[in-house]
């Protein structure tokens, strides 16, 4: 789970000195680019200067100089979607398996998952807050949030991952309302927020074109903004239906065991809450648009990462079952060099805002102090 404060951002600057009126200088042609036109020659009458014309080169002749770059982007790109899809076949015939096996052990819960027709009371807690809608102003997608403590500080956004929704946030949004304007937002695709059909309409680019204008649409103004998204079943979710199919079989047994492990699942989950995570995957189309986030993970390889600009807290569980530990590191030298503050929580695994929130809440006030003050 990776938290950061909204703070504002320097951005380097660098000058130039001015070079001699009668000083040339050459710039080296690196990276086997075109050649730069030659520089301006000023002339002796009057200071005046001369730019020579700029020859350019004809169009076949920069096709043909780059034709071999692309060629061979092309070659990588095929062999990387391969090898996703061929990780996607062989994780498709473990989970059906898995799938099967439930439908078979458990018969009276039929083949398909069972639509629930009313929503569970703790989706309805008024002490979480204010359900609210929002019409982003670049998509026009209207996205369900819940809001508590307008006025009583900064803005805390929460974002969930798959397969949540707002209420993962639930015990966070009783814990900073006093301090702070705490929203919980279901991302386009999940619950009551729109859901484009279209599986383009979801790539990390969009998502964080939606969370921009979820600020700004809350009236706050933006310092910046990132989000990471992994997880080990993203090579199943390449695939068209077959993984609503099976995450649905025996009425969504496989999403049942995720957040009922003995091991893994979220500690001392009531059938209430349980239901809540269940209750918008199980209405029609439910499953699709989350599980379209995953298929765009792999369309526009290679990816260029971003160092964050902003100080960030992550923590971390120490027998988190999706994501290692030796990436605690890695985020911290590649992504947010010298300004990530990172945590490894004792005995937690990988639900941590509803495994150990008051651990959680601990370290956030610390980290959150600078606001308060």
């Amino acid at each position: 789970m990776c938290g950061g404060s909204l703070c504002p951002s320097r951005s380097p600057v660098s000058s130039e000195g001015s070079a001699a009126p009668d000083s040339t200088v050459a710039s080296p042609n690196k990276g086997g680019g075109l050649p730069e036109p030659a520089p301006p020659v000023q002339s002796s009458d009057q200071g005046s200067v001369v730019v020579p014309e700029r020859e350019d080169m004809p169009e076949f002749v920069v096709t043909a100089l780059l034709a071999p770059s692309r060629l061979s982007l092309k070659l990588l790109r095929a062999l990387v979607m391969s090898l996703v899809y061929l990780a996607a076949l062989v994780a498709a015939v473990v989970y059906s398996c898995i799938a099967l096996t439930n439908v078979l052990c458990r018969p009276r819960r039929g083949c398909c998952g069972r639509q629930r027709l009313s929503a569970p009371d703790c989706l309805r807690d008024p002490t979480l807050g204010e359900h609210c809608f929002l019409t982003l102003r670049s998509s026009g997608l209207r996205l369900h949030y819940v809001s508590a403590g307008r006025g009583n500080g900064p803005l805390m956004l929460f974002l969930h991952g798959f397969p949540e929704n707002w209420f993962s946030w639930r015990y966070q949004l009783r814990e900073f309302q006093s301090r702070f304007h705490v929203v919980a937002v279901d991302l386009r695709g999940y619950g009551p927020s729109d859901a484009p059909k279209d599986v383009g309409c979801y790539t990390v680019d969009l998502l964080l074109a939606d969370i921009k204008d979820i600020i700004l649409g809350l009236e706050y103004s933006i310092r910046h903004i990132g989000q990471l998204f992994r997880s080990n079943y993203m090579f199943l979710f390449q695939l068209p239906w077959l993984p609503e199919t099976l995450l649905s079989l025996s009425d969504f047994q496989i999403l049942k065991a995720v957040f009922t492990h003995r091991k893994t699942g979220i500690p001392r989950l009531t059938p209430c809450e349980l239901e809540a995570f269940l209750y918008h995957f199980s209405q029609p189309g439910g499953l699709t648009g989350p599980i379209n986030y995953y298929r765009n993970l792999f369309r526009n390889f290679p990816l260029e990462p971003q160092e964050l600009s902003t100080p960030t807290l992550l923590l971390w569980g120490e027998k988190d079952h999706t994501l290692q530990q030796g990436l605690v590191g890695a985020i911290g030298s590649h992504f947010v060099p010298g300004r990530l503050e990172s945590h490894i929580l004792p005995g937690s695994g990988h639900w941590i805002p509803q495994s150990h929130p008051q651990e959680m809440h601990q370290y956030m006030w610390a980290f959150l102090q600078d606001l308060l003050d």
